[in-house]
């Protein structure tokens, strides 16, 4: 997988998709797997925001259920199975514990009731080939036995807990990845590290946009009948700005922290209640991933960080609900805060806003033809949105296209190493090698002993000199700063 910058300027495309997450890149991997010609680019790498910013989990949104998204948790299992069956190296099943804690009958009734419609929802959980990847329903289990699978969630009042499943991800830059790995095997041209600055208006009509390679620094034009936005927390700013209009369809952003700490629990994650929504504790890579915060958010996309405020109050609420946990500042080993792209319903409410996601046509919605942004959503229902996002790009385009195999085609699987994360994947910053390609700086702060072989390597392959190699120590160093501490 190469940067395509001379087909990306000199082919006229199909379709053009601004954006490399996971929506983008889902969208590529569906459309080039039908036989559309189809660019795709991204201004920083692949899958170095909101794809990469999340509590890690394929999941059906238990608690959608509070607002009777039926229609949308139901959607979020069927897609969760076909994660499963497609990358079943990256997706797998993840055993979860609701513990109460004093709650009552009529609360127990209540949760178990939410969770026997998740399982009836979830009816085809069984309908794959490998038994390991088959979920089983929920159950009750008492306190003793609670206790004994995980005793940090011994304290006082415990009257049980639900077991229930769903799936992790540990990796979602690498499934991102393999998505983008497999458009590109069918012909779709990629480049992380190309930002999008214009779109190409003639005759009201959207003919693909001026971008620049943010590397090499010269820019271009890339032509395409169909140009799909699909920048994330992004998308409305971009359409602003490229088109100098304020944006039709507006987001609503949230932002959500997660932290690595040393392993908390045994095997289970856990899935805690709290007045003012709810957290996970999760088993990761060894560690545990504690998230997340849901809190609207107003700046700047690219200034979204952690603060040592957040990591405070974060802290404060798990410990007063796990005091097992005992978490202090020292524990925080990594931090990430991302951002939620919502479809703005005009509540404001960021933890009840729906999930959803929405398709905009701008040929309709602001007479600009041959531009679509695809808004909203989340990372499990994905694939899903993509097919649909081709279907209708195909109806618009006229063309005869194949059926969507993305529900049965397995992901391609890589396990790279520093050489091949460069030569083949485009790792074009020593970040893009250690926190997206082999992930070994999520769990914490790398040594310097550790880094420099790392260093060394992507400097050789890339041609770096030493200022540019010690440059890149520095911003790796950055990542694990809080904003305004130390």
């Amino acid at each position: 997988m190469q940067r395509a910058l001379d087909r990306l300027a000199d082919e006229t495309f199909d379709v053009l998709v601004i954006g490399g997450g996971i929506t983008g890149a889902a969208v590529a991997r569906d459309a080039a797997l039908r036989g559309l010609s189809v660019a795709l680019v991204e201004r920083r790498d692949f899958a170095g925001a909101t794809s990469a910013h999340n509590s890690r989990l394929i999941h059906g949104g238990l608690r959608y259920l509070r607002n009777f998204e039926l229609r949308l948790v139901r959607e979020s299992l069927r897609e969760r199975r076909i994660w499963q069956r497609v990358a079943p190296s990256l997706v797998h099943p993840l055993p979860f514990l609701v513990p109460l804690y004093g709650a009552g009958a009529k609360a127990r009734v209540t949760l178990a009731a939410g969770l026997t419609l998740y399982d009836l929802l979830s009816f085809d959980r069984g309908w794959l080939d490998d038994p390991a990847q088959r979920l089983p329903g929920h159950s009750w289990l008492s306190a003793k036995d609670a206790r004994t699978r995980e005793p940090i969630l011994d304290q006082p009042g415990l009257d049980g807990a639900f077991l229930y499943y769903d799936a992790q991800m540990p990796s979602p830059e690498r499934l991102a990845l393999a998505c983008l790995a497999d458009a590109d095997v069918h012909g779709a041209a990629l480049a992380n590290y190309v930002e999008a600055e214009r779109l190409l208006l003639r005759s009201g009509k959207i003919e693909g946009a001026s971008v620049r390679d943010t590397m090499g620094g010269q820019s271009f034009d890339i032509r395409a009948r169909a140009t799909l936005v699909a920048a994330g927390p992004w998308a409305d700013i971009f359409l602003e700005h490229a088109l100098h209009a304020s944006a039709s369809h507006k987001l609503l952003r949230s932002k959500g922290i997660h932290v690595v700490v040393p392993a908390l629990t045994q095997s289970h994650a856990l899935t805690m209640a709290t007045r003012q929504g709810h957290f996970f504790v999760l088993p990761w890579r060894g560690h545990t991933l504690l998230g997340t915060t849901d809190t609207a958010f107003t700046g700047d996309p690219d200034t979204v960080g952690v603060s040592e405020t957040d990591i405070e109050q974060f802290f404060g609420t798990i410990n007063a609900h796990l005091p097992g946990a005992a978490l202090s500042r020292d524990k925080a080993l990594y931090f990430y805060a991302g951002l939620r792209p919502l479809v703005a319903d005009g509540s404001g409410d960021t933890y009840g806003a729906s999930r959803r996601s929405e398709l905009v046509d701008h040929g309709q919605s602001d007479g600009l033809d041959g531009l679509f942004s695809a808004i909203g959503g989340k990372w499990t229902t994905s694939r899903h949105l993509a097919e649909q996002v081709v279907d209708r790009l195909v109806s618009k385009l006229g063309v005869k296209a194949k059926r969507c195999e993305t529900a049965a085609r397995k992901l391609p699987v890589a396990a790279p190493d520093v050489t091949h994360a460069v030569r083949e994947e485009m790792a074009l910053t020593l970040e893009d090698v250690v926190m997206r390609r082999l992930g070994s700086g999520l769990l914490g702060k790398p040594l310097v002993d550790d880094l420099e072989p790392v260093s060394r390597i992507v400097a050789a392959e890339l041609g770096w000199d030493e200022r540019r190699r010690q440059r890149e120590f520095v911003d790796i160093y950055r990542l694990y700063l809080t904003q305004g501490g130390p």
